[in-house]
């Protein structure tokens, strides 16, 4: 009976152990663009704007939670956030919807968030749905692209900077297991 309730202890101890070795294996990284929208880029008319290329700093990200890009099980977009920055007036209600497309070289493109029904009293910040698709493979990349797809509902007379900050977690092999 006592070596049973040993056995007991050591295996529950071991699993709530494993558990808490896993969490140190899990992290975030986070990411910050700037995109413009044009002045006046039409009505209910598709409109695309294209982030310059990003540097993906995964690898030091990466040896910095002490893993590598072949530990890595899955990366997955948690939040997209979109703020603007300018004109200081400005806020989302010209928009109609947004989507936002990740691709990296020699990848297919793949939408990763999205609000398709702006609201016209979105204010100066709006948190977009997002993809629950393993990312992995884009952000192990050098650098990965953004495309922004709007529809507008209005016209808007000045550029809109608007700051894109999005979060993806990272759950990486505990010990390489």
């Amino acid at each position: 009976m006592k070596k049973l309730i040993l056995v007991i202890l050591i295996g529950s101890f071991f699993f709530t152990g494993c558990e808490k070795l896993s969490e140190f294996t899990k992290f975030n990284l986070i990411y910050n663009d700037t995109v413009v929208i044009p002045a006046s880029t039409g009505i209910n008319l598709p409109f695309n704007v294209f982030t310059p290329e990003i540097e993906s700093d995964a690898e030091s990200q990466f040896a910095v939670n002490d893993t590598r890009k072949d530990l890595i099980e899955e990366i997955t977009l948690t939040t997209l956030d979109l703020s603007i920055n300018s004109p200081a007036e400005g806020d989302f209600g010209f928009l109609e919807s947004i989507e936002i497309f990740l691709s990296a070289d020699s990848l297919d493109e793949v939408r990763i968030a999205w609000n398709d029904a702006v609201p016209a009293d979105a204010g100066k910040t709006l948190e977009l749905e997002t993809s629950d698709e393993d990312l992995q493979e884009y952000i192990k990349k050098d650098a990965f692209d953004l495309r922004v797809k709007t529809v507008t509902d209005e016209l808007i007379g000045s550029d809109h900077e608007i700051k894109i900050h999005s979060v993806f977690f990272v759950d990486a092999k505990i010990l390489g297991q």
